[in-house]
């Protein structure tokens, strides 16, 4: 059985400039990474190019064995390619249901069962995109990311800049979403700490490229690659 999200070779960056020089990444059904790096190391880069939106020099990405590198970010989308990013990008005219129904596509990911993870998004239901605070946003964020019931999901950096307790209910809701099966993910986060109790492996880039791959156990375990490639404690 196909690896869900294939990497090969992956050429892309923005323009003329190359931030991927050769990225080759797999992902198996339901699993869980955190992508770990410094500023500017490629991780936002590797997302969008997952997603589509940066501009590939070569290389493939295939999504259940299906091959998704000619597909524009919108049929990725249709496809399977669930994406949370940095902005959010919520649609602040409309209310919370409709931004769900919106995109919503047939799957077990309903809007009550976005509710049921997030009751504070059915409190709010009838409230536009713009009257949301930053944490409700970004619930919201994943929540249509969800109902377009995708075979990978794309967090990039989704507690950045919220309140502790905020933090707290989204990476319990993101501890749900991946122990319910059925979704790989890839979350970009600054805390390592906080993520490795989350995702089942990490990924640390440098410079574009993979320096170190490993389970969140062995991180766990031996934290010296996060003092080196990162600059952070083994303790959080």
């Amino acid at each position: 059985m196909p690896d869900l999200l294939a990497i090969e070779g992956l050429r892309a960056g923005y323009g003329e400039a190359v931030v991927l020089p050769d990225m080759s990444l797999r992902l198996a059904d339901g699993e869980a990474l955190a992508l770990l790096g410094r500023n500017g190391t490629g991780k936002t880069t590797l997302i969008n190019s997952i997603v589509g939106a940066t501009r590939r020099f070569g290389g493939t990405i295939k999504l259940g064995g299906r091959d998704i590198t000619a597909l524009r970010s919108d049929q990725r989308a249709r496809a399977g390619i669930g994406w949370v990013p940095q902005e959010r990008n919520i649609f602040r005219s409309l209310t919370v249901e409709e931004n769900m129904t919106a995109v919503a596509q047939p799957g077990p990911w309903n809007i009550e069962k976005v509710y049921a993870m997030f009751p504070r998004l059915k409190e709010r239901r009838s409230n536009f995109g713009n009257q949301l605070s930053g944490g409700e946003q970004q619930m919201l964020a994943i929540g249509r990311a969800l109902t377009l019931n995708p075979k990978v999901l794309l967090l990039d950096e989704p507690t950045e800049g919220l309140a502790p307790i905020i933090v707290e209910e989204l990476l319990a809701a993101l501890r749900k979403i991946t122990q319910a099966g059925g979704i790989c993910s890839i979350i970009v986060e600054q805390n390592a700490q906080k993520i490795l109790g989350l995702a089942d492996r990490v990924v640390i880039l440098e410079r574009g490229a993979i320096v170190h791959d490993a389970a969140s156990a062995a991180l766990k375990a031996d934290p010296a690659p996060l003092e080196r490639f990162l600059g952070v404690a083994g303790k959080g």
